[in-house]
């Protein structure tokens, strides 16, 4: 399993606001992360957009890569809180305010997917996938009630 990561350093944003953006694309698969981006009504979206598309080429050059894209997911994407800049800001009657411009470090590693082997025996069909969260399946209950009724 290939895993690759890359890194935006000295991004003129601060970390949380960078990390409202990284929640949307944690543990998606890279095209519909990249998709998600694209329609984010956030600044910060295109500086992870680029994170993100410099992380899928540091996986498609590492060695023993599969060669397929759709594989790779987001596996973890985190915001560390950069140096900040201290600015001073004239204000009323003599005084001065301190402005502090924040910058944050991107961190975008993503994965393949491991492909799903089920081994089964000649003749006999696979057992469907159930989705994620649903319930597990219940016995007939309206059959054993009509039969004691």
């Amino acid at each position: 399993m290939i895993e690759a990561h890359a890194t935006g350093k000295y991004i003129r944003t601060s970390a949380q606001k960078a990390g409202l953006v990284l929640d949307l694309i944690r543990g998606r698969d890279v095209n519909h992360a990249l998709a998600t981006l694209r329609f984010a009504r956030k600044g910060v979206a295109k500086d992870i957009e680029k994170v993100l598309r410099s992380a899928i080429a540091n996986a498609q050059n590492k060695e023993g890569f599969g060669g397929d894209v759709d594989r790779l997911y987001v596996a973890a994407c985190f915001a560390n809180q950069g140096p900040s800049q201290k600015r001073i800001r004239p204000a009323p009657m003599g005084r001065a305010f301190r402005v502090i411009k924040r910058t944050a470090h991107l961190t975008v590693q993503v994965a393949e997917r491991p492909t799903r082997v089920v081994a089964t025996t000649p003749g006999e069909e696979a057992p469907r996938p159930r989705r994620k969260g649903a319930a597990p399946k219940k016995k007939n209950q309206t059959r054993a009630r009509r039969a004691t009724a």
